[in-house]
């Protein structure tokens, strides 16, 4: 039976950028015509298809896929009134905020006793400026990929490949000796302490990588080119390994405090603000109502958290079958596994021909990545449902990480990312 793709549903309740949904769609559609092929009655294209393998149909269905989300169209989330990146040229030059004119300031903190030998600051003439970083950049710049995900919203912004200077280089610069416990940060905030905007780190994450992960970064580039204002350039904050609110824009000073307590903005909203990325999934493409008979496609991302992706699996439940209350998260239905789509070839979004410049992290010389999916990225998925009865249904998918954790666990508090499983609702009529 043939996959109905005329009969795929956009989720309208989802945020998703413009752009994610478009590659997504290009990627499952690709992948349903040649699953497709068997059902068309065309005794020479089911046999073409018959010889390939699944592995061949995957890799021919992600071949022109553009996985990384134009500047443009990443889903936005910002503060400021006015929006720093708004205001006339003559004062973004004025603060800072050209690449012209940005100023780094790496100070001690004055309500602590940080020791720091060097503060590089304005006063001084000393703080870091973009020409410094370019500098710093042509022995020490990194390029990963990460995606942008909000800890409060529940679908990702966007997919890039950032690029900038190890935070801990810069913090290097301003020498400082000891009494130093954590480091936290913030960007241009309209000179109003109201609209300040902060993170913070351990000095330990600063400074060194956990085994796997990619550096902290001053980030400067998305998809290969400047960052724009919109997206916090000239200059941001990028931490691979968090949500969003970690990734401070606008960045104009980085303070060395030996305080051991946070300090995050995010903090006062009753947010968890130690927290790594979640793994979990969510439908692009749902059913909405189909015939009997007819093969169903399903399709979606998975945010790859700190644990890894191992499975996205999907279960169909009928509506108004009672689940066991002592089972909120499901564990005992009958889930079953969608495919993870490989790794594209086309990588899209504003990258030259859609190619990765080189030196990629956790990419091989031949711009292969190490292993897919790669953690604190998406990945798509795409399955189909066969053989249904008439009637409603709940549809609901999740992911399986790399230690066998079912989605929402190992960490199903929202305040810490937002994972609940996802349920669309589903209308098979005879």
């Amino acid at each position: 039976m043939v996959a109905r793709l005329d009969h795929l549903k956009l989720m309208q309740d989802a945020p998703l950028s413009k752009d994610l949904r478009r590659q997504h769609l290009d990627v499952t559609r690709r992948y349903f015509l040649r699953l497709g092929a068997a059902g068309l009655g065309a005794t020479q294209a089911i046999a073409a298809w018959a010889k390939e393998s699944d592995a061949e149909i995957l890799e021919e269905a992600t071949a022109d896929m553009e996985y990384l989300t134009y500047q443009d169209e990443f889903g936005t989330v910002q503060r400021g009134n006015p929006l720093p990146y708004t205001l006339p040229l003559e004062k973004r030059l004025e603060i800072g905020l050209e690449r012209e004119t940005w100023k780094l300031e790496v100070i001690p903190d004055p309500e602590s006793n940080a020791a720091v030998v060097n503060p590089m600051t304005r006063k001084k003439g000393n703080a870091l400026d973009f020409k410094g970083l370019m500098k710093l950049a042509e022995k020490h710049a990194v390029r990963f990929l990460k995606v942008m995900s909000c800890n409060n919203m529940k679908d990702p912004l966007g997919m890039g490949l950032w690029e900038g200077v190890p935070l801990r280089n810069v913090i290097w610069l301003a020498k400082p000796t000891h009494n130093v416990r954590r480091v936290f940060y913030y960007g241009h905030h309209n000179e109003d302490p109201k609209q300040m905007f902060r993170s913070s780190l351990p000095i330990g994450r600063a400074l060194e990588d956990p085994p796997g992960d990619n550096p902290i970064i001053l980030c400067y580039k998305l998809n290969g080119q400047w960052l724009s204002g919109k997206r916090g350039g000239p200059v941001r904050m990028l931490v691979p390994d968090a949500y969003g609110f970690k990734s401070v824009k606008w960045m104009k000073t980085v303070v060395l405090t030996n305080e051991h307590q946070a300090n995050d903005t995010y903090a006062g909203g009753n947010n968890d603000i130690s927290s790594w990325m979640k793994t979990m999934c969510r439908f692009v493409y749902k059913p909405a109502k189909e015939k009997a008979g007819v093969s169903i496609p399903v399709t979606g991302l998975a945010q790859v958290g700190v644990g890894g992706l191992s499975k996205v699996q999907v279960w169909i439940n009928p509506q108004g079958k009672e689940w066991p209350k002592d089972d909120p998260y499901f564990t005992k239905a009958p889930w079953r596994d969608a495919e993870i789509l490989p790794p594209p070839t086309h990588w899209g979004g504003d990258l030259p021909e859609g190619k990765l410049p080189p030196d990629v992290q956790f990419f091989t010389k031949e711009g292969k990545p190490e292993h897919w999916p790669m953690r604190y990225t998406i990945a798509h998925w795409a399955t189909l449902i066969k053989g249904m009865a008439p009637g409603k249904y709940n549809v609901y998918c999740r992911t399986i990480d790399k230690k066998g954790n079912a989605q929402p666990m190992p960490r199903p508090f929202r305040k810490s990312g937002r994972n609940t499983i996802e349920k669309s609702l589903l209308a098979v009529e005879a």
